[in-house]
């Protein structure tokens, strides 16, 4: 008998509807055809030891499973149930005239339970594009799925559910996950503020027109000044997320495994702090199953690279286009998916190997040539494409005892909000430009005849022209384009 259920594939961010056939004869084999990597040829033997624990046999049969369309590479353990329901309704176990109407997805434990899987949100779009009328997942995974309408959700603990489901004998109700409601509880709920950080109020004006603008920002201190604690703090002063772009982050994260359990929507930006010692697969996507990397899924939000010349040079290289692109695409022989990577970047280090250049409460022990060798560790390319440079230096401990608390991250985030609505309102005509930072050089022509920096800093202030002043201060963030920089002060 043939019975066929339906499941799906992902590859990068989008999702493949599958065909799951099952076909049983007489005969003792199991035969597994459709390109399946070994989590889906070992699923058999899953299956095997569920189904007696859930008051089934599996049969005795010559069984034969297709996975189509058969020239596409399937992965993972999620095929597990839409397989089992497969042989237990060509086996006549099953009312198979309702299969056609559910795509199925989840990993099968041996005792039956369905366990979580990755990249559920994207099979849920799937499904209510191919126009199923449900789609049944891992009970952990039911929230993730339901926030996509028009598809009724069903979370199920087991197989015996499942079963019992398919064959009408227990009534489930959908998932109904009221989507906006929890979006918009939970988008101004920040455990970091900058009202934790004493003085530094030029370095926090930086991050507010970086913050205004979407730009590229690099700190340079020494040990201690804050740099860090600074920019973990910044996603707190940035524009809420839409729904839009909370559902993108939302899918990003959902592929590459990274939303916890009974989670819905990324309702905050992210911020993203990889080690030094990242590879470049880690960093920008890819590998043998590919998935997103730390730039796709600091997308919309912020990617923060601590001590930025300890990175790998290869590393920070391959960072170049995705920063002038905003998207990633990652080429192999058998396969090429695209990654969106709009984030803002910002970095942060030492002014040299001993890290005490230019602070008045220490001596540096450093040659010039020693730091400029330190400096020449990021690339002029890379460097061109920061456009904030920030100089930093320690608040002395005595007055940082007598020092009021500072501004809080909403007072801020207010002018930050104001700044971007003007640049909406100026780019609306413009598909895929939302703020200055991402102006194409046609743009800066027209709306910034000087710099784009200074295009922010007009609109913070709510002027309709860039003036003197403006760019006087948009200067002032190009340190590190000084000639002489590692000569002063020694």
């Amino acid at each position: 008998m043939l019975a066929k259920t339906y499941s799906a594939a992902v590859i990068g961010l989008e999702a493949t509807t599958i065909t799951i056939e099952v076909n049983l004869t007489k005969g003792v084999m199991f035969r597994l055809s459709g390109l399946a990597d070994t989590a889906v040829k070992e699923s058999y033997d899953r299956i095997h030891a569920a189904l007696p624990n859930v008051g089934f046999k599996a049969p005795l049969a010559d069984i034969v499973i297709n996975l189509s369309p058969a020239d596409l590479k399937k992965e993972g353990s999620g095929f597990d149930l839409p397989i089992a329901i497969g042989i237990l309704a060509a086996d006549g176990k099953i009312e198979s005239s309702q299969l056609k109407d559910y795509m199925l997805i989840g990993e099968l434990g041996l005792d039956g339970s369905i366990k979580p899987v990755h990249a559920v949100l994207p099979i849920a779009i799937r499904a209510r594009k191919e126009k199923f009328k449900g789609l049944i997942v891992p009970k952990e995974n039911i929230r993730e799925a339901a926030v996509v309408n028009n598809l009724d959700v069903y979370g199920m603990d087991n197989l015996s559910e499942v079963i019992a489901f398919l064959n009408g004998h227990s009534s489930y109700q959908p998932m109904v996950v009221d989507t906006r409601k929890e979006f918009y509880e939970q988008q101004c709920h920040f455990d970091l503020d900058f009202a934790d950080v004493k003085g530094q109020e030029s370095v926090k004006r930086a991050l507010e027109v970086a913050a205004a603008g979407g730009h590229n920002l690099i700190m340079i201190g020494p040990p201690g000044s804050g740099k860090s604690m600074m920019a973990k703090r910044l996603p707190s002063i940035l524009p809420p997320l839409t729904l839009a772009e909370s559902l993108e982050t939302t899918q990003i994260h959902s592929v590459a495994g990274k939303l916890g359990t009974n989670v819905s929507l990324i309702s905050q930006r992210p911020f993203r702090s990889p080690h030094h010692t990242v590879s470049q697969v880690a960093l920008c996507g890819g590998g043998p199953n590919p998935q997103p990397g730390e730039i796709s899924l600091a997308h919309n939000g912020v990617l923060f690279l601590d001590e930025l010349p300890e990175f790998s040079r290869a590393v920070l290289e391959v960072m170049r286009q995705p920063l002038e692109d905003r998207h990633i695409t990652v080429a192999r022989a058998k396969y090429t998916v695209d990654y969106p990577a709009s984030f803002m970047f910002v970095a942060s280090m030492n002014p040299c190997p001993c890290g005490y250049y230019g602070d008045p409460t220490h001596h540096c022990v450093c040659t010039p040539g020693q730091i400029q060798r330190y400096m020449n560790k990021i690339s002029g390319p890379l460097l061109d494409r920061i456009d904030i440079h920030c100089e930093i230096q320690a608040v002395p401990f005595a007055q940082l005892s007598q020092m009021q608390p500072g501004e809080p991250s909403a007072s801020i985030r207010e002018r930050v909000i104001a700044a971007r609505k003007i640049q909406e309102e100026r780019f609306k005509s413009f598909k895929g430009i939302h703020c200055n930072a991402q102006m194409t050089e046609r743009m800066l022509h027209e709306f910034a005849e000087i710099l784009k920096v200074a295009r922010t800093i007009a609109d913070l202030t709510g002027s309709e022209k860039v003036q003197s002043m403006h760019i006087a201060e948009a200067i002032g963030y190009r340190n590190l384009d000084r000639g002489d920089w590692a000569e002063r002060g020694i």
